[in-house]
């Protein structure tokens, strides 16, 4: 069987570092907030090219923080909207609804499954403060194009780079291209922790101080509160195993862009509707996510040949329960590619061998 991503495939390679770390922890008793922590959060800064990173709880709470200081600085108040992708794991949406803004759903762009910038001016209204851009999938968004809509009409732009760790645009990485980003660490994202985790970029000294406060009960000196803020530190241990894993980052974003150009370049089955990719670094395959018009049965046509498969993701976020207030809403471009992704195995541990064969399993599909 042909797994859909093996964890224990990926992280056995560092099990004796793991466990030294993990000793090393255990020795000197600091499991908050701690040196290692300190480490992760420096090299982190400095694989993204920015001045600052902050270790969070995990991903979601990464763009609730980053909401919570803006309210903090008076850029944002209750009731402000921020323009979202309509094609994103609920997760961007729900930070936004924690702090009472309102997000106004966006259109993908059907190629990259990205927000559509040519979408975004239309929806911009005087209560519209932020774009939050997705990297979906791993890739950039249009970033250029975005940036430049935030400038004209003075609006702020926060990067969703929960899924796209190390990918380049224009000699930056993903990070280092707004004004903030929130990354998480959970353990099957391209740089994943042995539990939760997620982290704060941002070049801007004041928000960054303002972060590390609210993620500590909103406090910078022990027993003295500024904020109202919450409790969500990333783990001394999980911030070493981090730091261990951080040094492959690049060798294994090179992999797994190996394999998907091998899928690109192979996979010829006319049903089997292929992403759109330049071939640059700005996608890191954290994902690789075709579309075909029956994707249950493709799925299980896979299974039976030993290939697993997810799909990411099956429900748009208006048209979940949760999110009740938007179930009226139509945005057909979304619904179509929720209704026909699929993901394809992906990960730097599979070998030529395992890639190889799923393309020529699809190819008979």
């Amino acid at each position: 069987m042909i797994p859909f991503l093996d964890l224990h495939k990926i992280n056995k390679p560092y099990e004796k570092q793991f466990q030294r770390k993990l000793q090393d922890v255990m020795d000197s008793s600091w499991y908050i907030l701690g040196s290692e922590v300190k480490i992760f959060e420096t090299n982190f800064a400095k694989f993204c090219g920015t001045n600052h990173a902050i270790g969070v709880g995990n991903g979601l709470d990464a763009l609730i923080l980053i909401f919570k200081a803006y309210i903090q600085l008076g850029k944002l108040q209750k009731g402000d909207e921020v323009i979202v992708p309509a094609n994103t794991y609920i997760a961007s949406i729900l930070a936004i609804l924690q702090v009472d803004l309102v997000p106004v759903l966006v259109e993908p762009n059907i190629d990259t499954y990205n927000i559509n910038p040519y979408l975004i001016q239309e929806k911009i209204t005087p209560k519209t403060k932020i774009i939050l851009a997705v990297h979906l999938y791993g890739q950039i968004a249009e970033m250029d194009q975005i940036n430049q809509i935030a400038s004209k009409n003075n609006l702020l732009v926060i990067e969703d780079a929960a899924q796209a760790h190390g990918a380049f645009l224009d000699n930056k990485r993903a990070g280092n291209l707004s004004n903030a980003a929130a990354f998480s660490f959970y353990p099957g994202k391209n740089l994943g922790a042995l539990g939760d985790g997620g982290a704060v970029t941002t070049n801007d000294d004041k928000l960054a101080e303002i972060i590390k406060s609210l993620r500590n009960y909103g406090s910078k000196t022990k027993y003295y509160n500024d904020y109202v803020g919450i409790n969500s530190r990333l783990d001394e241990i999980q911030a070493a195993f981090l730091n261990i894993k951080l040094k492959n980052l690049d060798s294994d974003n090179r992999q797994r862009n190996m394999f998907a150009n091998y899928y690109l370049s192979n996979i010829n089955n006319p049903k089997i509707i292929l992403p759109k990719h330049q071939g640059n670094i700005n996608h890191v395959f954290h994902l690789f996510v075709v579309r075909t018009e029956n994707r249950l049965k493709l799925q299980d046509y896979l299974l039976k040949d030993d290939i697993n498969s997810l799909i990411h993701y099956p429900i748009p976020p208006h048209r979940q329960k949760a999110l009740s207030q938007f179930n009226h809403l139509s945005f057909p471009i979304t619904e179509k590619i929720h209704e026909e992704v699929i993901s394809l195995p992906m990960s730097p541990v599979l070998t030529v061998d395992q890639i190889k064969y799923v393309v020529k399993i699809l190819n008979e599909f």
